[in-house]
């Protein structure tokens, strides 16, 4: 049997295995160096190429840049570009002074008890806190003996807590918004179209492109000034139109105030609700209008000056300054279809342009010193009030 002798010493053959293990990692650390090497060069071209066409595209821009400086109305083109960006903003910003005429006549009694306005000053930049203010310098006439009555002024004040405004959008049948510019809500005089019975009206330009984009048909038309348009009731028409149950293709109101079937308005302020607890034909309907004209009631009305004094006919007046403060959403561009409601005790249903000049009147002046007609009746609206906690008549 072969036996086969080793002479190598141990330690040789540990040697011979370091070695091994030598060659093997600098055999790995050249191919990592290579590897290392060749991305070094690769990132360097992807660089360098990346600098070429960065250089390329500055010149660009520099060659644009000087076409662009110089174009003679760049300062216009800017502007006009910033302006179309507040778009929106300005929108949102934006006051409609003319409802100025819609608002007077329902602000200001009428009948015999008169306040004529003799200067008028409005701040259509409202503090949010105070809102619009209207600040008059007028007249108070209670139309009999005697003229120079402090509850005229003192009514008119109170009426503030019961002045409202209604605004909202008008809708078809089906729904649909109708554009504002597609309507008309005031006659020729500048009057809103009102119904002494039935209420608050206006037309629809049905065949005025843009008008009828659901191209709906059927609707009853009339003409109005060489126009087909169709009647829209503001004020619902209870009688008419509530029914227990909806019918299909008829008006239909339910005890809600929910209108269907027919066009009408949709009103942002004002709700309807109706009780049949009565057993009646038709309910009993109740109107709940949450916008206030005046948000802050008699609070809202601020008088700053009053004493008696003799206007150009000579009759005895009440002259007084105040302050009145307006919600700003009256006057708010987005706000449509704005309408200023009076009490409805004096609810004034010819609220005209021209009916806007009889409110407006020459100052009152104050009375002489030594005018008698005037001292026999003269007292602050302080001391009235002040009598009247008292007990004492008002003189």
């Amino acid at each position: 049997m072969a036996r086969e002798i080793n002479l190598v010493p141990d330690i040789k053959g540990e040697m011979i295995k370091t070695l091994k293990l030598r060659n093997f990692v600098l055999f790995v650390c050249l191919i990592v160096i290579a590897a290392s090497v060749g991305i070094t060069i690769v990132l360097a071209v992807i660089m360098g190429g990346q600098q070429l066409a960065i250089d390329g595209k500055k010149d660009v821009l520099d060659l644009y840049s000087e076409k662009v400086n110089s174009y003679s109305d760049l300062n216009k083109f800017l502007t006009i570009k910033d302006q179309l960006g507040n778009i929106a903003t300005l929108t949102e910003n934006k006051t409609v002074s003319s409802r100025t005429f819609n608002i007077i006549p329902a602000l200001i009694p009428t009948g015999p008890d008169t306040i004529r306005i003799s200067s008028l000053n409005i701040d259509l930049s409202p503090d949010e806190s105070e809102g619009v203010l209207y600040s008059i310098e007028a007249q108070a006439n209670a139309g009999k003996e005697p003229f120079i009555d402090y509850n005229v002024l003192d009514a008119f004040k109170k009426s503030m807590q019961f002045m409202r405004y209604d605004f909202g959008e008008y809708v078809d049948r089906e729904n649909n918004t109708i554009p504002a510019y597609c309507m008309i809500e005031r006659g020729s005089d500048g009057a809103t179209f009102n119904d002494p019975e039935r209420g608050f009206y206006a037309y629809w330009l049905i065949d005025l492109e843009g008008c009828n984009e659901s191209k709906s048909t059927g609707y009853s038309t009339e003409d109005y000034n060489g126009n087909q348009v169709v009647r829209i009731w503001r004020t619902p028409q209870f009688g008419d139109w509530y029914k227990q149950t909806a019918v299909e293709n008829q008006p239909y109101m339910n005890l809600s105030g929910e209108i269907t079937g027919i066009e009408h308005f949709r009103s942002a302020c004002i709700t309807y609700t109706g009780n049949d607890s009565t057993n009646k034909i038709s309910p009993t309907w109740t109107e709940n209008n949450i916008c206030l004209l005046v948000p802050n009631g008699t609070d809202g009305f601020i008088i700053t000056d009053s004493s008696n004094g003799k206007d150009e006919n000579e009759e005895l007046v009440l002259r007084f300054s105040a302050v009145i403060q307006l919600d700003p959403q009256v006057y708010n561009f987005n706000n449509t279809h704005m309408l200023a409601l009076a009490p409805a005790g004096r609810r004034n249903v010819t609220d005209s342009f021209v009916q806007v000049q009889a409110v407006f009147g020459k100052r009152a002046e104050d009375c002489a010193k030594d005018d008698a007609a005037c001292t026999s009746t003269n007292q602050t609206i302080e001391e009235k009030d002040t009598k009247e906690e008292t007990g004492g008549n008002n003189g």
